[in-house]
């Protein structure tokens, strides 16, 4: 399974170290969110990892939806459980509850149909910064502070018109922004497309945290040392 460099598993628990967490980001989704490094403090596991080891164990469905209440962090034992019922709960061993997903409608095993869609949906998620929501902070005239980028994933739901579909890709179909005080909500809407025709369509939320107002110059920065990094992440 593709998955199995990004965590492991010991007495029916799911683990995810720092580095894989941090691997995974960077050479699945391409994603270099500072809180994705292994050395930071407030390192949290990528909530797309999460997903696609959900999407591994219990299928990919015609209607799922996923809501995050919680940050993963390195090397949490997580329990997915054996018994679905169409929701799941990811708690780790004390009880806390990380992920929340509802699914229903038909649902398929098939490992080369989850492993495209997982790695499609991933790299299209990759693609947020700075590409999808530098530009919508720039319509709305604010920014993250760039000392302490704050980028959370909040939600994502999506509905198929069926399971029966051919190396599936997503497509950005419309941003939006709600500002309140300082944080932001952002969604993204996308549709799913399976040989060239519209298959599903879906919608991804992401909080930002402590807005303040946009400044050109600062974004750059941010958006410099992010190239910066992923050009030294790149395989030689």
């Amino acid at each position: 399974m593709f998955l199995d460099p990004y965590h492991s598993q010991k007495d029916g628990l799911i683990l995810i170290s720092a580095d894989q967490g941090s691997q995974f980001a960077r050479q699945v989704a391409g994603d270099f969110n500072p809180i994705h490094n292994p050395d930071n403090k407030r390192f949290c596991v990528p909530g797309d990892l999460l997903f696609s080891l959900v999407l591994a164990k219990y299928g990919l469905s015609q209607r799922m939806s996923v809501r995050f209440s919680g940050m993963v962090g390195a090397d949490t034992p997580l329990v997915f459980p054996e018994i679905d019922e169409g929701v799941i709960d990811i708690k780790d061993t004390s009880g806390k509850a990380y992920l929340h997903v509802e699914h229903s409608g038909e649902t398929s095993h098939d490992p080369a149909l989850i492993e495209s869609l997982a790695r499609n949906y991933v790299a299209f998620s990759g693609q947020n910064f700075p590409y999808i929501i530098v530009p919508l902070l720039e319509k709305h005239q604010v920014m993250f502070n760039p000392r302490r980028p704050l980028v959370i994933y909040e939600s994502m739901a999506f509905e198929l018109d069926g399971i029966d579909l051919n190396e599936p890709t997503l497509e950005l179909a419309n941003t939006s922004l709600e500002v309140n005080g300082k944080r932001g909500d952002a969604l993204f809407e996308f549709v799913i497309k399976s040989d060239g025709r519209v298959a599903g369509k879906g919608t991804k939320k992401l909080i930002v945290s402590g807005l303040q107002p946009y400044d050109a110059e600062l974004m750059q920065v941010v958006i410099d040392d992010f190239n910066m990094v992923k050009a030294a992440n790149q395989p030689s």
